[in-house]
């Protein structure tokens, strides 16, 4: 990777592909469309966008990209999120529904070790938008549009919470007064939330901290190399 610029993909089957596309353009960072495996091997991080799930998993194994995907999350790509985009980088789901032939609507990437609840603050009547305090973004709230959006229900050990929403109802909750709703996460390389910071009226700052992880990301793997060659530099 060119260290000065990443080369950031955006998953181009379905939502808002355009809008993420055009933060990273703000931002002077590559970005290109991913739709096969031979473009996805060409980036060093992926955005998967807003859309809908069901639809995105299916394209996803349409375009042949599930499981080429699957992999190079599990070694380590950094990628990000944003609502049906949390929805797919879980491990699980939540009142899931099924397509007409029982099987489950979204399979998940299991690249978060989250439980996620989708459509949780109701239909698209209920879509709202709330300021945020958002660990690792400095300055003002972030001005976060929530358009059918998932919640966090669960968290693993590994796994920060960046952001929560409170004051809202959430379906299916027990408490049902949205306080506290976890709204984004990060694990390692892997970031989440279930708003659209790409319709934020050009507020890039969380592009810019995904950009800033897939460096530190490649930073790291350049740190693990070092001992080893250090090691044979002593031997000599």
């Amino acid at each position: 990777m060119n260290q000065a610029q990443p080369v950031v993909g955006v998953l181009a089957l379905q939502g808002d592909v355009a809008e993420h596309l055009q933060a990273f353009e703000r931002l002077g960072v590559p970005a290109r469309t991913v739709r096969g495996p031979r473009e996805l091997a060409a980036v060093d991080g992926l955005v998967l966008p807003g859309g809908e799930s069901t639809t995105m998993t299916r394209l996803l194994e349409t375009f042949e990209l599930f499981e080429p995907l699957r992999q190079r999350l599990r070694e380590g790509m950094p990628a990000y999120g944003s609502c049906a985009g949390m929805v797919l980088l879980a491990d699980s789901v939540l009142d899931d529904r099924t397509d007409v032939e029982g099987s489950p609507g979204v399979r998940t990437l299991g690249a978060l070790d989250v439980v996620v609840r989708r459509n949780a603050f109701g239909r698209q009547v209920d879509s709202f938008e709330a300021e945020l305090d958002v660990a690792g973004i400095e300055g003002p709230p972030m001005h976060a549009v929530f358009i059918r959006a998932p919640i966090v229900e669960k968290t693993g050990a590994d796994v920060a919470v960046l952001a929560e929403v409170r004051g809202r109802p959430v379906r299916g909750s027990a408490e049902g007064d949205g306080t506290g709703t976890i709204v984004a996460v990060r694990q390692g390389p892997v970031l989440a939330t279930a708003f659209h910071p790409e319709l934020a009226n050009g507020d890039d700052r969380v592009h810019r901290l995904f950009v800033r992880m897939i460096r530190d990301n490649d930073d790291g793997r350049a740190r693990e190399a070092t001992p080893a060659r250090a090691e044979t530099t002593e031997e000599r």
